[in-house]
């Protein structure tokens, strides 16, 4: 029965190792699944008004959202769950890993409906939280996609990618949690991010910028100018006021 294995999925990949009660009665994104199989038939049969109202509830209860035309399959694992969306016509593949804050959002023109808008997520793949994939594009299998991306091109197969926009980094067949690069990656990001600073601080040197100075070493500070405090203006004296010669004859 597909509910008992998305069940086993969920224990099986979450380190929490929970039992099979507390993902029946304590997690959303398990719910969400559940709201989400109910909704897709009714949407197919042409209730789509019935649909959408009842995905609401769903919304409104679990905190993740997922239009109902969307092709989920099987053994989703949405962990944690709150703040994920899923577009109408979003495509998630069997086994995928989805963490809280995910959008899976489509970019269109009005004058573009009916017409794919949202991007496909293949077996196996990992989206981080925060992550935001957008468009119709393609997350490859086992793809990893880092924490708070913004993914706007398509992610082959085995590969990680990170950033805004996201750049695949590399890949490799182990599935790390949010889905983070390896040690070995981020060195390898870090050591071309140096290599880019140092030929930058060789070019300005090269072209006797006044501002270049080896890579890593702060800007020196300006000494503070001590203001001296301004001198205050003496005010005009006041003349004395005339007497009126006209008191004196009496």
């Amino acid at each position: 029965m597909s509910l008992i294995e998305d069940i086993k999925s969920i224990q099986a990949r979450d380190p929490a190792a929970p039992t099979f009660l507390e993902v029946v009665f304590g997690y959303n994104g398990f719910h969400a699944l559940l709201f989400h199989r109910l909704n897709n038939a009714i949407w197919g049969l042409g209730l789509r008004a019935l649909a959408r109202f009842i995905a609401n509830i769903g919304r409104i209860l679990t905190g993740i959202e997922i239009h109902p035309e969307a092709k989920i399959g099987k053994r989703l694992f949405i962990d944690h769950g709150t703040g994920v969306v899923i577009g109408q016509t979003a495509i998630v593949g069997d086994d995928v890993t989805i963490y809280h804050g995910v959008t899976l959002g489509g970019v269109g023109r009005t004058d573009q409906r009916g017409e794919k808008r949202h991007p496909t997520i293949e077996d196996g793949a990992m989206i981080g939280a925060g992550a935001q994939v957008l468009g119709d594009i393609t997350v490859g299998k086992h793809a990893k996609v880092g924490s708070n991306s913004v993914v706007t091109s398509d992610i082959p197969e085995g590969k990680t990618a990170l950033g805004i926009p996201a750049r695949v980094i590399g890949g490799d067949d182990k599935a790390r949690g949010y889905g983070m690069p390896s040690r070995e990656e981020m060195e390898q990001v870090s050591f071309t991010i140096d290599c880019i600073v140092k030929e930058m601080g060789h070019i300005k040197r090269e072209l006797n910028i006044s501002d270049a100075r080896p890579c890593g070493e702060k800007p020196k500070r300006k000494p503070a100018v001590k203001k001296k405090p301004a001198a205050k203006k003496k005010s005009p004296a006041k003349k004395p006021a005339a007497r009126s010669d006209a008191k004196k004859s009496a």
